[in-house]
């Protein structure tokens, strides 16, 4: 008895161990396991994920990813620059407008001011749907991490170990500003995931990107 129950404990620590272990979506090699669609391009630079032109996307091949964490590293080229991660888009994009409208981005971008954009379009916001609870971005060429937070249809997103957005499916969202918005509405539980490249004055490298599921 007592040795059986030594083996069940053993199995539940290395199941719970194994649960929490980081999968690494992004090798810092090369992009097996991705692929590109809209403008531009991202490729592999120096062990980081970089870009030219845009505006585009290049999103995980591997299905969608739901009730888990994401972990993404970056840093922006200048002092702001503009990209964004997807996370929730329905289907697999064939074109880079579908996850912008039906899924969520979150916003990578210090000073939305620039472009005539409020506080509800700065980085660890769902763009253009949740006020941010802080600011916590840090200016290129310093590195930031966003853990991303997928549970059912709760989106959670820290910043540099700031909270900036607890968000359930269903609540209140301001209406549209401008065209290029996300339309309102309910997002699926998983969805596609991607990265966004915005053009050759917005350069945002990515050195990390990393999943693990929720524990149970």
């Amino acid at each position: 008895m007592k040795n059986n129950y030594l083996l069940i404990l053993g199995f539940l620590l290395s199941f719970n161990l194994h649960a929490q272990t980081w999968k690494p979506l992004f090798n810092g090699k090369d992009l097996t396991g991705w692929k590109h669609v809209g403008g531009g391009s991202r490729f592999v630079e120096n062990g980081l994920l970089a870009s030219k032109g845009g505006m585009g996307l290049l999103y995980w091949t591997g299905g969608k990813l739901g009730n888990c964490q994401i972990r993404v590293v970056y840093k922006m080229q200048n002092f702001n620059s503009n990209s964004g991660v997807f996370i929730r888009v329905p289907a697999e994009p064939k074109e880079e407008w579908m996850p912008v409208f039906y899924g969520y981005e979150v916003q990578i971008d210090n000073h939305p001011e620039t472009s005539n954009e409020d506080e509800y379009h700065i980085s660890g916001t769902l763009y253009a749907f949740t006020k941010p609870k802080s600011k916590p971005g840090k200016p290129g060429p310093e590195w930031n991490t966003l853990l991303i937070t997928l549970d059912g249809t709760r989106t959670i997103v820290y910043l540099n170990d700031q909270l900036v957005t607890d968000y359930r499916e269903g609540e209140p969202v301001p209406a549209r500003k401008f065209d290029f918005e996300p339309y309102p509405g309910r997002r699926p539980n998983s969805g596609y995931f991607g990265l966004q490249n915005h053009g050759d004055e917005d350069v945002v490298y990515f050195k990390e990107v990393s999943v693990r599921p929720l524990k149970k």
